[in-house]
């Protein structure tokens, strides 16, 4: 084995020199390649549509956007960069933080106009997706606003998997997204047990008369938390019929008050969907400016 080694050895320099390097070749493995580019961090893009439910960290392994045309659960709506103090933190903001309520209220405009038109009035939910906590420490310091459509905003409202961009489904015109008239539905104790939406046309009991905002407030988990809350629905209703809203107005209408859920009352959506609700009526038409006599004092 000695021996066999040093003859290796031996002849290993006189073949390299007789083998000498391929032309053009001079044994340097880098000096003749470019410059590479510096790392960049993935950037999500708004316009997009996703196959994957909401999630509110995402994650670059998770992204796959889809043709809007063809069937997914979410579309982005707009991409907005962190500033400081938030984008200097070592961490995505934390739920119900201040930087978290402020990418909220720019989620909740963007999507407005996005979709040409409030999006409280329609079968919409919006949501905030950030950087995971690796993503962040990288650099990542994007937000994604996310908006779905639902079955009903109501508490059976589940997502939707649509077909088509939402980009300007409210700007004018009908919209089957839109919120409009309802057949409520009561059990045994009065409480409500469904309300499926319907045309104005058709026989219902409600209907949606626009958006209160409780500024101020705190989630409500009280009767008087609530009544506060109808209070605030009855005046959106009044303007709505154009009736006055007095102390009568209670024995012309009933309301349904609907915040979203506690979550999104942490993030900052203090917005309350606000309905008339006449307890066995039938109606058949819409009472959109419809003034006293279409909504006449009855329960007295």
């Amino acid at each position: 084995m000695r021996v066999r080694r040093w003859i290796l050895a031996a002849l290993c320099p006189t073949l390299l020199a007789a083998c000498g390097m391929p032309g053009g070749v001079d044994g340097d493995l880098t000096n003749g390649w470019g410059a590479m580019e510096p790392a960049t961090g993935f950037q999500p893009a708004a316009g997009t549509c996703h196959g994957a439910n909401f999630d509110p960290v995402g994650s670059r392994w998770t992204y796959e956007d889809v043709d809007c045309k063809q069937q997914h659960r979410t579309e982005t709506v707009y991409v907005g960069t962190y500033n400081s103090p938030a984008a200097d933190a070592a961490e995505p903001p934390a739920a119900g933080s201040d930087a978290a309520k402020a990418e909220y209220r720019i989620c909740d405009r963007q999507t407005t106009t996005y979709l040409g038109g409030p999006w409280r009035t329609a079968r919409i939910w919006i949501g905030v997706t950030r950087p995971t906590a690796a993503a962040w420490t990288g650099g990542a310091r994007w937000f994604r606003c996310e908006a779905l459509e639902l079955s009903s905003v109501e508490d059976n409202g589940v997502l939707v998997q649509r077909t088509g961009t939402l980009r300007n489904a409210l700007a004018g015109g009908p919209s089957d997204l839109r919120l409009t008239c309802y057949a409520v539905a009561t059990d045994s104790s009065g409480a409500i047990a469904g309300m499926p939406g319907v045309g104005c046309s058709a026989k219902h009991n409600a209907e949606f008369a626009g958006v209160w905002y409780a500024k101020g407030l705190a989630y409500p988990k009280d009767a008087k938390a609530w009544s506060t809350f109808h209070d605030g629905c009855r005046a959106v209703v009044a303007s709505y019929v154009k009736v006055p809203n007095d102390k009568d107005l209670q024995y012309r209408t009933g309301v349904i008050s609907l915040p979203g859920s506690a979550e999104v009352w942490q993030a900052g959506d203090h917005g309350v969907r606000c309905y008339l609700w006449m307890d066995g009526a039938e109606l058949t038409s819409s009472l959109q400016g419809k003034g006293a006599k279409s909504l006449p004092v009855q329960y007295k």
